[in-house]
């Protein structure tokens, strides 16, 4: 089940708001946990009992850690901090890249024997660095221990945020899950923020991603090269609309209970280094990264050569995160090779070319990562890279790429717009000019948001292609 779907919007989503709102505060928490059980267990019965598995263990071992710290004990805090987060990220291991690492020895040795392929479960990536990151804050004592099994259930569970994040640390949300208090202004907030990005996700990431389907199954040759470009910028735009979407849907949701979740895009297309896109984009996965894998190995801090080590570390780390395939691991490793160049070499250049040379510069690389992170859907991964510089056997232009052009020109304008600060500075601008009249300001928040909401519906009903890319990490 999908935040974008007929089913979550008009079955799921009432039935919860319903029960939430009328049982007493002290039960919240537990409807919370069943609710999200529900949610998971729709799309996988199976492995809900994983997720409860895991649960279980790393809320165990919280509480050994805690116990064993307050008994001066820390060679058996540390010990049980290292069984919860081994076998958490075991599960994660086994169910996520058995079958590329059983692929990988066949390929090298030439085994013939059965590789185990496995379903990857839904969102385990996701849950299992929030249940990694509370057993490692509890034992640094950055966040207190959870006695309540329901508690740190909804925690982990909470559908909003469960399959796509944004990653959620424990400590950030420890005092809401204890004392929220729901608003009628946060709820209407959040349904808000929800509207907006089930309109990204719908009304813009849909459209983009049906504009790549169309091209990156053709063979090179056949792909012109103005085509091909139309083709990466769609799905450049589409992984972005995609998630930020579902991200913007996430913190909605949590407006409506209570929570507050940290923002996880920043307008990454409007960087001017690859550093900065870094900053912007999934902030919650980087600042995972950075707190529990790169700050621990060192950081920066030991000279140039670990500072190497530890960068390489943390992007192989990040690029296999997103997927058991090659392209993904290369995908991780160019990003670590370009931002150890721009931090070692070209910082300095960066900061005095002007600000529109940095962009292209930035957004070109950016766009040749996507084409490596997306390799495995593309019928011919260095051919449609030849085709973009024209060696593929292809055409600059044709008729086709005209047609392309004019009759996704609208859709393609909505997309780099969309990605920009420009519809939230013209929002302000317009209700700022109406801001005399409070019947004003609230008539025009109302038509826009109720407009892209019934769009929004309106294309559900009538439209097949709903996918969702986060789903596969």
């Amino acid at each position: 089940m999908v935040f974008s779907s007929l089913l979550f919007l008009f079955r799921f989503l009432p039935v919860v708001l319903l029960l939430y709102f009328t049982v007493p505060r002290r039960a919240k928490n537990l409807i919370l946990l069943l609710v999200s059980l529900v949610f998971y267990a729709w799309g996988e019965p199976v492995y809900v009992l994983l997720m409860i598995t895991s649960i279980f263990v790393t809320w165990l071992g919280g509480l050994l850690v805690d116990h064993f710290q307050r008994a001066g004990k820390p060679g058996r805090a540390k010990v049980s901090l290292i069984l919860s987060v081994g076998i958490g990220l075991g599960f994660l291991i086994f169910f996520k890249y058995t079958g590329f690492i059983m692929r990988t020895v066949a390929q090298i040795t030439g085994w013939q024997g059965r590789v185990l392929e496995l379903a990857l479960p839904i969102g385990i990536s996701f849950y299992t660095f929030q249940t990694i990151s509370y057993i490692i804050d509890v034992y640094r004592g950055n966040a207190g221990v959870q006695k309540n099994i329901i508690s740190y259930g909804a925690y982990v569970t909470m559908f909003p945020q469960l399959i796509a994040g944004p990653i959620v640390q424990y400590r950030t949300i420890d005092a809401q899950l204890r004392s929220r208090q729901e608003t009628a202004e946060e709820f209407a907030e959040g349904v808000n923020r929800f509207i907006v990005g089930l309109g990204k996700k719908v009304l813009l990431a849909n459209n983009a991603g049906a504009l790549w389907d169309s091209i990156r199954t053709l063979e090179a040759a056949q792909i012109p090269m103005v085509n091909a470009w139309i083709g990466l910028a769609a799905f450049t735009f589409q992984i972005y609309f995609d998630f930020s979407a579902y991200s913007d849907m996430a913190i909605g949701l949590g407006h409506m209970f209570g929570f507050r979740f940290l923002e996880n895009f920043d307008y990454p297309y409007l960087s001017k280094s690859v550093t900065e896109f870094w900053r912007r984009w999934h902030i919650s996965l980087g600042t995972w990264f950075r707190e529990y894998v790169y700050i621990p190995l060192g950081g920066n801090r030991r000279g140039t050569a670990i500072l190497i080590r530890n960068t390489m570390i943390v992007w192989l780390l990040t690029g296999i995160w997103h997927g058991a395939d090659w392209n993904f691991l290369i995908w991780g490793l160019y990003y670590g090779v370009i931002l150890m160049v721009e931090k070692l070499f070209l910082s300095k250049f960066l900061e005095d070319l002007p600000e529109g040379l940095a962009h292209v510069y930035c957004m070109l690389l950016v766009m040749l990562g996507w084409l490596i992170f997306s390799a495995g859907d593309i019928a011919d991964p260095t051919g449609y890279f030849l085709a973009m510089i024209g060696l593929a056997g292809n055409s600059l232009a044709d008729s086709g790429s005209f047609y392309i052009l004019y009759t996704n020109a609208v859709l393609l304008i909505g997309l780099v717009i969309g990605s920009t600060k420009l519809p939230r500075h013209i929002a302000g601008r317009i209700l700022k000019r109406a801001s005399g009249s409070d019947a004003a300001c609230i008539l025009l928040r109302c038509a826009f948001y109720a407009g892209v909401f019934l769009l929004s519906v309106a294309y559900l009903v009538d439209a097949s292609y709903n996918p969702f890319l986060y789903f596969r990490f």
